[in-house]
């Protein structure tokens, strides 16, 4: 079985390879694409795999566009954070997914399921579903309730000025300076932080946009962020994160 990967967090592609391949022996990975643009160069100069697994949120934007570009035939799975509202949109039109944190007996079913029934989604199809997203009205949480020491605090989310990890743990900084440890994922966290405000930039930081003092290009095609309040942080935009970036600066 030869297959693709379409993702643009390096570590969940690896992740998925490695259950795949634990799944299926006979699976053979063609190629690891982070982006939209990436993936339809190499969609129309291949032929076709066996199964597409295409995360939906990449890097410069939601992965439906390339059924716009590309001539897809091969039968694909999706991998999603997404929430029960938005899964409906699969069952509608009969796609396969997967929900992260993917669980490997869920992958063998999904596996199972494109090798039976072969799932293909159109181009018209995959518009609908794209309008399905982007006209879902979701709200994000306006402040946390935070266990510290003895108590527990609200965190609004208008004193956060930006989001860490370090030593595999997640703080949140606010406006005032001080630290917070905070019991979820970065990858939670961006489903909970407003877009508009909040922005993952790298697999270490998430920044609010009034955080940031200035930007200056880096090496490798990346960017570097000063950030008002913390001019010791180190930030790194990637080279893959950059266009979005660029879109939310300019909001």
């Amino acid at each position: 079985m030869n297959y693709l990967i379409i993702e643009d967090e390096q570590y969940n592609a690896e992740l998925l390879k490695s259950m795949v391949e634990k799944a299926d022996a006979t699976a053979s990975l063609l190629a690891i694409l982070p982006t939209i643009q990436e993936s339809v160069e190499w969609l129309n100069a291949h032929p076709q795999p066996d199964v597409i697994f295409m995360d939906i949120r990449l890097a410069d934007g939601l992965s439906f566009e390339i059924f716009k570009q590309a001539d897809i035939q091969a039968p694909v799975i999706f991998t999603t954070a997404y929430d029960e509202y938005a899964l409906q949109a699969f069952k509608v039109y009969g796609a396969a997914y997967l929900l992260k944190p993917i669980e490997k007996e869920e992958l063998a079913a999904a596996l199972a399921k494109v090798k039976r029934v072969q799932p293909q989604l159109s181009g018209d199809d995959a518009g609908a579903i794209l309008e399905m997203f982007r006209t879902q009205q979701k709200t994000y949480k306006s402040r946390f309730l935070l266990h510290y020491r003895e108590t527990y605090k609200i965190i609004p989310v208008d004193t956060i000025d930006y989001v860490y990890l370090e030593y595999k743990i997640v703080h949140f900084r606010l406006l005032d300076g001080s630290v917070i440890a905070v019991p979820y994922t970065l990858e939670e966290l961006e489903e909970q932080l407003d877009p508009q405000y909040f922005f993952r930039v790298n697999r270490q930081y998430i920044l609010h946009i009034n955080s940031i003092e200035s930007i200056f290009k880096h090496f490798n095609e990346k960017l570097k962020i000063i950030l008002k309040r913390d001019r010791k942080a180190e930030v790194i935009v990637s080279r893959i994160k950059m266009p979005q970036f660029k879109l939310w600066v300019d909001g």
